[in-house]
């Protein structure tokens, strides 16, 4: 009985030891984790963020009517280059009734005043003479005469104020029955002039539109809008978020989606103060004046990205930001290969990322083996 149960505890012992070193022969065959690695190398670093918006004049002027009308004929279109003083359209007046009665009853008052007035001067003329040939031969003193020749001289003067009258109420009566009248230049007229050079960029009034003069209660009808298209500036907005970090002076890189494989310089002009709420998100308008615009044409409110240059770091030592980690306190470190699948922790100092590459002011150098972090490469099972 005891022999029995001792060959099967050696026979236990040995079935132990046998499956022990299967297991441990398993193991050996499993392929060991192998850590890949990469070098620095030398970059260009940018950092900045991105605004949409368009490109737009940087001042568009609107042409409008200095009288109420219609629109008899148009003489430009959209696209041609206009001088100061060229003509942009003619406008048809169209009377208004009660002006028109007021006008023409203005012009028969003055008529009655002037000949009134001219009555009263013959009247005054006779008695003038009268005294005159009296005060010449004595009859009637210096002062009596002098206060009849001053009766005459301001009833002439009546005369003189009651024609100039007459004649403002028939040049009223002109323009508004026809919108213009002579003597009066450039003041009222039916013609519609360029007030600056420069391309136009819209006509959205067509012959018989009727048009309204702008006036201290209504804005006027637009007849054509004109702008300088060699001066064009970026008109955006950029999210609350990247606000805080950009300044007036920035540089800009302009993209036009039109336009492509071709870039535009610009720089930051305006940052409004006052944010303004879209689809949940405080957004702030900016606008940059673009450069060196002389060999390109773009169209006025083409859409655009303006890059908005934080920061930039040329020719600099950098790595992936991928192969950076942090310790509890969030202090920047790397492995280092020093030896087969050895590594050694390597504090760094780091400059401006640009979310893939990462400058490196300190810690590593471009020799470096540098440990890629969660990439294993698995070595071929032996056969």
């Amino acid at each position: 009985m005891k022999r029995t149960k001792t060959v099967i505890f050696l026979v236990l012992i040995v079935a132990l030891f046998v499956i022990a070193l299967y297991y441990l022969w398993q193991k050996n065959r499993e392929n060991p984790i192998t850590y890949t690695t990469e070098t620095p190398s030398k970059q260009t670093i940018v950092l900045k963020t991105i605004a949409t918006g368009s490109i737009v004049p940087k001042e568009e002027i609107l042409i409008k009517p200095n009288i109420s009308g219609v629109v008899e004929e148009v003489f430009v279109e959209a696209g041609e280059y206009v001088k100061q003083g060229d003509l942009i359209a003619q406008i048809q007046v169209i009377p208004n009734v009660s002006s028109l009665t007021s006008a023409k009853n203005s012009i028969a008052t003055n008529q009655t005043a002037l000949q009134t007035a001219q009555i009263n001067l013959e009247t005054q003329q006779a008695n003038y003479d009268r005294q005159k040939a009296l005060f010449e031969k004595g009859v009637i003193s210096a002062n009596d005469f002098e206060a009849i020749k001053n009766t005459y001289l301001q009833t002439k003067q009546s005369v003189e104020q009651a024609r100039i009258n007459l004649n403002s109420a028939r040049q009223n009566y002109d323009i508004v029955k026809t919108g213009t009248t002579s003597g009066l230049g450039n003041v009222a007229q039916t013609q519609v002039r360029a007030t600056v050079s420069g391309m136009v960029l819209d006509v959205p009034v067509k012959e018989g539109n009727q048009v309204i003069e702008a006036n201290n209660f209504n804005e006027g009808t637009s007849i054509a809008s004109l702008a300088d298209v060699k001066k064009m500036i970026f008109e955006g907005k950029v999210d609350e978020s990247e606000v805080g970090k950009i300044k007036e002076g920035l540089p800009l890189e302009i993209t036009v989606g039109a336009i492509e494989d071709q870039k535009f310089d610009a720089v930051l002009d305006y940052i409004a103060p006052k944010g303004v709420e879209e689809n949940g998100a405080i957004q702030f308008e900016i606008k940059g004046s673009l450069k060196n615009m002389d060999s390109t044409f773009i169209r006025a409110g083409l859409s655009a990205n303006a890059s908005i240059i934080l920061g930039k770091a040329e020719d600099v030592l950098a790595i992936k930001e991928a192969l950076v980690n942090y310790d509890e306190n969030q202090k920047p470190y790397v492995e280092v290969e020093v030896g087969d699948q050895k590594f050694e922790r390597r504090d760094v100092e780091l400059g401006i990322s640009d979310g893939i590459f990462v400058e490196v002011k300190s810690g590593v150098t471009e020799s470096d083996k540098i440990k890629v972090w969660n990439k294993v490469q698995e070595q071929p099972q032996n056969q």
